[in-house]
């Protein structure tokens, strides 16, 4: 993910403070990778949708983004490109902008989103 640099028209570009591009860093969304829950990835998941963003590093996004009840089991998160998780659940695509220290939570008519300066100490 550091070093990419697509020019500023293009709609999956996102302004984000990313190690080794500075403040004007900008990342592709969709080639970026995230944490998703093995429901998201088998495809056998229900609403509601949880997100929360650490702060990126080496080429991962810092999200991690599953259903259900969240897990410590090392096997619950693997990774996923940010694009097949939109193929998946296009309701995350705006949501994958945040900056980190970001959370959500949608469902069909529901839609919630905080920060949580916490996810930056980790």
């Amino acid at each position: 993910m550091v070093g990419l640099r697509p020019s500023h028209g293009c709609p999956f570009a996102i302004r984000a403070l990313v190690t080794g591009l500075g403040e004007n860093g900008i990342v592709l969304v969709e080639e970026s990778t995230l944490g998703a829950s093995q429901s998201l990835i088998n495809g056998d998941w229900s609403w509601p949708v949880h997100g929360l963003r650490h702060a990126p590093e080496g080429d991962t996004s810092g999200w991690y983004v599953w259903t259900g009840d969240l897990s410590d089991d090392p096997g619950f998160f693997a990774p996923l490109h940010a694009a097949h998780l939109i193929d998946r659940c296009p309701e995350v695509r705006d949501l994958l902008e945040l900056p980190p220290g970001s959370r959500f939570l949608i469902a069909p008519g529901h839609r919630d989103i905080w920060t949580d300066e916490s996810l930056l100490d980790v």
